[in-house]
């Protein structure tokens, strides 16, 4: 029995369950935001707090442990690389992405990202640098709650499991996260227009008896006075 053991196992061994949210947390902090499910989004969200509240302390010893929790100072970044002579299609998925990431942080010079002759990554920024650098300080006057999960309302084709977006927060432009109008959103609008609607046919509805009162005064006033 599972008593008192809490945790997502997400049905992996313990070394494959790291590796996985490992992989999560530094897609998540190289992308800005990604979409998974639900369960792995609410598993790697705790390593991603902790992570940052680390990231915020800024010394060695700080590095040292968020190098751990990462397994190790990765390369990021290497989606930014375009070779010599892009097609239109490798520019417009890489400007694609670099507008989406653009809204959470800074990104580096695509010009540091480098390959050798046989396609292998060569050169490029290290992520836990990026992360003290260009990440920590955002939230440096915010006690905790950097990240944010968002349903999609979507079911993965294949198991039907349900989809979100997990985001880094304090970058949102509204309620157009994954493309349209939430539910929520959209009720709230109907609400606002409806009560916007009573409050004009009140107004109109007041100053016709209002205009009524006054022409009603009006003929008393001149009878009483015949």
């Amino acid at each position: 029995m599972r008593h008192r053991k809490g945790g997502y196992k997400l049905g992996r061994t313990t070394a494959h369950r790291a590796a996985t949210l490992r992989n999560l947390a530094a897609s998540l902090f190289e992308h800005g935001q990604i979409t998974t499910t639900i369960p792995r989004a609410k598993a790697v969200q705790p390593l991603v707090e902790k992570i940052i509240t680390l990231a915020k302390r800024n010394d060695v010893h700080a590095r040292r442990l968020v190098t751990a929790k990462l397994g190790r100072d990765r390369k990021a970044f290497e989606w930014l690389y375009l070779p010599k002579k892009p097609t239109d299609r490798e520019r417009q998925l890489v400007q694609d992405q670099q507008d989406r990431a653009s809204a959470f942080f800074d990104l580096p010079e695509g010009s540091l990202v480098k390959r050798n002759r046989y396609g292998e990554l060569k050169n490029a920024p290290k992520l836990v640098r990026h992360i003290f650098t260009n990440i920590a300080p955002r939230y440096a006057s915010r006690p905790g709650g950097y990240t944010r999960i968002v349903k999609l309302g979507k079911h993965r084709i294949g198991d039907a499991a349900e989809l979100c977006i997990l985001q880094f927060v304090g970058s949102e432009s509204g309620s157009r996260l994954g493309g349209n109008l939430s539910q929520r959103r959209r009720t709230a609008d109907k609400r606002t227009a409806f009560a916007a609607e009573l409050r004009k046919k009140w107004a109109k509805e007041g100053k016709e008896q209002q205009s009524a009162k006054t022409t009603d005064g009006g003929a008393e006033t001149g009878a009483a006075s015949t």
